[in-house]
């Protein structure tokens, strides 16, 4: 009988192997095979040698030990990425209860019985009687035979669901790794921006107390007293706003880390910060399906391809079964007296015979999985357009970049003879204005353009879906 048993769960689970769900296939992406080309894409190579972002672990990428440090700080104390962490637990902890459906359910209860009969009413002997009895039952409660796999399908989309919010913490991480660093760089440049302020003001100090003497002596007009007085009160005003700039900077750098950054692990300025490591995009763009948001939608999808299993499942019988079996004993002054152990088996089938709402079901399901098929090309094709985009501003920052050194250095010189003319007596105050109006703002735009060299590779690094262990 018990060879029998065992047969039986066997075949049961050979059976229940099988599952309704349509045979998945990967569905086709909708971009190009192969990136961008174009004058803004010439200069997008990268070195013969140079690694793939899913392939290079971040603390591989970024270089700079300080940085390091603070983003391993938010990696461990960032409420966002332990919010994503603890639903990678929940959707863990829910395939776990739908994988036990497939297993039958155990329990066990019983009792104990003890009486105490006094001689003075025992009516057998006269002579005081004691009676135990105990009850025991195991049984196995409403196992559903998994026939025709409406429960494979529910856990294989439990399953999906999970790799699905394993993906999204994944995603949030590369995210929080890259969000720290931009502003981590972006504090750098701000201190920048606050120290040319600084010694911008102090220069035009100086030539304010010259032309104010100069001016008292009646060897300056008051015109060019009030146009010097107008540029350091410009510099003037930048001081507070970048002292500002930096402070919400940290600020939100402390926010993402999620404790406060110490000092020592702040960037003084951007030339201080190591560039992190060049990255190659590859050839084709297919490195794209292993983005981490491009993963969580196709496992969204898969999870939606076992509904329509479980929903299709649905049009036929459901067997479950309940067996238990019971021990009764019982004893009096001595004498035994057994009970009896038996397994009683009640099988349940349900069948469906006319449920509109099944009907139903089965069509929001296969609606469900297009509108997710919907959302996973989609994300193929936002992927593909931010790493284009990465990609042009690679082709064409060093160009920039370049040109903008060239022209501070233009205007440095042009700075410096315009003084040197002024000082002479040859030219008026308003020709060494402009060009010292003119080399500010071009020292300025030299920053933007350094922190943005810096905050694109860290875009293409996380667009391609960079290593986030």
């Amino acid at each position: 009988m018990k060879k029998i048993i065992i047969a039986a769960l066997g075949l049961m689970f050979s059976i229940s192997s099988c599952t309704m769900a349509p045979k998945y296939s990967k569905p086709e992406a909708p971009i190009p095979a192969s990136w961008p080309s174009g004058d803004a894409y010439k200069e997008a190579k990268a070195p013969a040698d140079a690694p793939t972002a899913p392939d290079l672990n971040w603390k591989e990428f970024i270089t700079d030990r300080k940085l390091q440090q603070v983003i391993e700080m938010a990696l461990n104390n960032n409420r966002d990425l332990r919010i994503a962490a603890l639903n990678v637990e929940r959707a863990r902890a829910l395939y776990g209860i739908q994988r036990a459906e497939l297993f039958p359910a155990v329990n066990a209860f019983g009792f104990w019985t003890e009486q105490r009969i006094p001689s003075d009413i025992s009516q057998e002997s006269g002579e005081a009687m004691s009676y135990h009895q105990y009850s025991a039952t195991a049984g196995v409660i409403s196992w559903e035979l998994d026939f025709f796999g409406r429960i494979r399908s529910l856990k294989d989309r439990a399953l999906e669901q999970y790799l699905a919010t394993e993906q999204a913490r994944r995603s949030a991480q590369i995210s929080l790794m890259a969000e720290v660093t931009n502003v981590y760089l972006a504090l750098a440049a701000d201190r920048d921006n606050l120290k040319l302020a600084q010694s911008t003001l102090e220069a035009q100090q100086v030539t304010y107390n010259l032309i104010r003497r100069r001016y008292e002596v009646g060897t300056s007009s008051e015109l060019d007293l009030r146009q010097a007085q107008t540029r350091m009160e410009a510099a003037r005003v930048d001081v507070p706003k970048y002292t500002r700039q930096a402070a919400l900077y940290e600020n939100a750098l402390n926010l993402l880390v999620g404790s406060p950054v110490p000092a020592g692990l702040l960037p003084n300025e951007l030339d201080t910060v190591s560039a992190p490591k060049d990255i190659s995009p590859g050839i084709l763009s297919e490195i794209l399906l292993r983005r981490p948001d491009v993963l969580q939608a196709e496992n969204q999808l898969k999870a939606a391809n076992a509904s329509i299993g479980a929903a299709r499942a649905a049009f036929f019988p459901r067997i479950s079964l309940t067996g238990n079996m019971g021990t009764t004993s019982s004893e009096l002054t001595g004498l035994f007296e057994a009970g009896s152990n038996a397994w009683t088996f009640i099988p349940t089938i349900v069948m469906p015979i006319f449920d509109p709402r099944i009907w139903s079901a089965l069509q929001a399901t296969k609606v469900e999985r297009e509108i997710i098929l919907t959302q996973y090309e989609k994300a193929i094709q936002t992927a593909f357009r931010e790493v284009a985009d990465a990609l042009a501003v690679r082709g064409t920052i060093e160009k920039q970049l370049s040109a903008q050194q060239s022209l501070v250095d233009a205007s440095a010189e042009t700075y410096r003879l315009a003084d040197a003319r002024f000082a002479k007596g040859v030219d008026s105050y308003l020709g060494v204005l402009d060009a010292q109006r003119s080399l500010y703002a071009a020292q300025q735009v030299l920053i933007a353009y350094r922190l943005f060299r810096f905050t694109s590779l860290v875009t293409l690094y996380k667009v391609l879906g960079g290593g986030g262990g």
